[in-house]
C-alpha cells in the first residue's frame, strides 16, 4: 500500500482521501485552514470558519450521479449525511403536467438524491474522515513547495512529497491536488522546475445573490422548479437539510443595474414579482442577501504536446476545473473525478510515466466532456441575456444539433421518457450525446416535438418592470 499525501480538505479533497484510504493507502490531508469540524451539523452551519471557501456558504447540491458514486464509494458519508439532516430529494419531481404517461418507470429510484447546505455536507465528509484511521487530517497547515525525487522522464521532474510552512518535509508515493478553484499546485510546480501547465481560463459571466430559508413551524416547503430563465435573469431554488433552502437570483455580471440586488428589500420586492417562485419567500430568513461574483471557468492539463510536465501528482475535482456553480455540477463532477481516481491508482501506481499518461486520459475521456457542456451553456444563456438586455431578437443557431437539442426542450414537456432523458443531463448521470445515441431516441424527440411550440418563458417582470423594481 502507498503513502498518498492530499492537498486540501474540503469536500472533494476528504473524498478522495477516504476512498483512496478505503483500498488500504496511508492518506495524509493537509488544509490550511486552521478550525476543525464543529461537534455538530448546525454549528457546522452556524460557526464554521472557513476562509479557504469563499462559496462556503453559496448554494451547493449534490446530483442524482454523486449520490450513486457514494452509494458506490462513499456509503459511510451518506450515512454520516443522513444522520446530519441531509434531505432526499426526487429529481423528477418538476415532471410537466402535460405529460400524460405519469407511471412510474422501475428505474426511477436513479434519479433521488441526497443533499444539503455546503457546511454541513462538508462536516458528514470531516466526520467520516475523522472515523477512518488511514486518513490524517492536519489542519492549519500550508505547503510552500513540492518535494521532487528521481525523475522516470528525461527533463520532467517527479513530486515526491510537499513541503510546509513550518519546514516539515510529507513525502508520498501521489500528490493528489483538491485545493479547488485557487490551487498554487501550478505556481509550485514551476517553482519545482515543470514547464507551466495547459490552463484555460474565463469569466463564467454570471453574478449570483443568495438568501436561505427556514421552514416554519407548521408552515409549507416550498413547491418551485428548481430553475427558470425570466428574462434577462434566472432564479434557481435548491432544497437543504433540515428544512431550508437556498434562493438564488443570477444574472450577467455586465447587467450593472442588477448589482442593486444585493439589498434585500429590492431582491425580495424581484422575487417575489416571479409568481412560481413567491411562495419560496414564505419561509424563516436565515441570511440577509448573499452576493458572488468574479467566479472563473478554468481548466487545467498537466499535460503538453503528449507529455505530462510531471509525474506524482494528479489533479481533482476543482483544482482540475471548475464552472459556473449555478448548475450545481461542482461536488458531484469532483465525486466522480475521485472514484476515476481510485480507479487508476489501483492499476497504475508505482509507474509515475504510466499514471501520468493513465490519468491524463482517464480526465480527458470521463470529466473534460463536462466541462465543455457546461461552459457551452453559459455562453448560450449569456447571449441569450445581452440579447434581451439591448432589445434585440435572440439568435436561433440552425446548425441540427442546435436544432435537437431546443427539439429536445420542447418534447420534454409532453413525453416521460424524453423528460427522464433531459433529467438524466442535469443530475450528470448522461452526456447529451450519449442520449443522442440511443436507438430511436432522436427519431422519438423529432417526432414529439414536431408541430409543437417551444416551452414559454417562465413568468415574471419584464425588463422595464425589473428596471423599476430596482430602481
Amino acid at each position: 500500500m502507498a503513502e498518498i499525501l492530499v492537498l486540501g480538505g474540503g469536500v472533494c479533497g476528504l473524498g478522495t482521501a477516504l476512498m483512496l484510504a478505503h483500498d488500504g493507502h496511508e492518506v495524509t490531508v493537509l488544509e490550511r485552514d486552521p478550525q476543525p469540524p464543529p461537534a455538530s451539523a448546525g454549528e457546522a452551519w452556524q460557526a464554521w470558519e472557513r476562509r479557504g471557501v469563499a462559496q462556503f456558504h453559496q448554494p451547493h447540491f449534490v446530483q442524482a450521479r454523486g449520490r450513486h458514486v457514494l452509494d458506490t464509494e462513499l456509503p459511510d458519508v451518506r450515512d454520516a449525511l443522513l444522520a446530519a439532516g441531509a434531505v432526499w430529494v426526487d429529481q423528477l419531481g418538476d415532471l410537466p403536467s402535460t405529460v400524460e404517461d405519469r407511471a412510474a418507470r422501475p428505474d426511477d429510484d436513479r434519479f433521488r438524491t441526497i443533499t444539503g447546505r455546503r457546511p454541513v455536507v462538508e462536516y458528514a465528509f470531516a466526520r467520516a474522515a475523522q472515523d477512518e484511521p488511514r486518513v490524517d487530517v492536519r489542519r492549519g497547515v500550508t505547503v510552500t513547495d513540492l518535494v521532487t525525487g528521481t525523475s522516470t522522464l528525461s527533463g520532467v521532474p517527479h513530486v515526491a512529497g510537499g513541503r510546509t510552512a513550518a519546514g516539515d518535509v510529507v513525502r508520498a508515493d501521489l500528490v493528489v491536488d483538491a485545493m479547488g478553484r485557487r490551487s498554487v499546485v501550478p505556481r509550485l510546480l514551476e517553482a519545482a522546475g515543470a514547464r507551466p501547465c495547459y490552463e484555460e481560463a474565463e469569466d463564467c459571466g454570471f453574478m449570483y445573490f443568495t438568501r436561505y430559508f427556514q421552514r416554519r413551524a407548521g408552515g409549507p416547503r416550498p413547491a418551485t422548479p428548481f430553475v427558470s430563465a425570466v428574462g434577462s435573469f434566472s432564479i434557481l431554488t435548491l432544497p437543504s437539510d433540515r428544512d431550508t433552502w437556498s434562493l438564488t437570483v443570477f444574472a450577467s455580471s455586465h447587467d450593472r443595474p442588477l448589482t442593486r440586488l444585493r439589498h434585500t428589500d429590492r431582491w425580495t420586492a424581484v422575487v417575489a414579482a416571479c409568481p412560481r417562485y413567491a411562495d419560496a419567500l414564505d419561509g424563516e430568513p436565515l441570511t440577509d442577501v448573499l452576493p458572488m461574483s468574479g467566479v472563473i471557468d478554468r481548466y487545467r492539463r498537466l499535460a503538453v504536446d503528449g507529455t505530462p510536465v510531471a509525474t506524482g501528482i494528479a489533479l481533482v475535482a476543482d483544482a482540475w476545473a471548475c464552472t459556473n456553480p449555478s448548475v450545481g455540477r461542482g461536488i458531484t463532477l469532483g465525486l466522480m473525478h475521485a472514484a476515476r481516481l481510485r480507479e487508476v491508482v489501483r492499476t497504475e501506481l508505482g509507474k509515475p510515466a504510466v499514471f501520468a499518461d493513465a490519468w491524463d486520459a482517464a480526465t480527458e475521456s470521463d470529466l473534460t466532456p463536462w466541462y465543455r457542456f457546461t461552459v457551452q451553456g453559459d455562453r448560450a444563456r449569456l447571449a441569450q441575456i445581452d440579447a434581451l438586455r439591448e432589445g434585440r431578437e435572440v439568435e436561433v443557431p440552425a446548425d441540427p444539433r442546435s436544432t435537437l437539442v431546443r427539439s429536445m426542450f420542447v418534447a420534454m414537456r409532453y413525453d416521460a421518457d424524453v423528460y427522464c432523458a433531459v433529467t438524466e443531463v442535469g443530475s450528470c448521470q448522461a452526456l447529451p450525446q450519449e442520449v443522442f445515441d440511443r436507438p430511436g431516441m432522436v427519431d422519438r424527440i423529432m417526432a414529439v416535438a414536431r408541430g409543437r411550440k417551444a416551452p414559454p418563458a417562465a413568468p415574471g417582470p419584464t425588463r422595464a418592470e425589473l428596471l423599476a423594481l430596482l430602481s
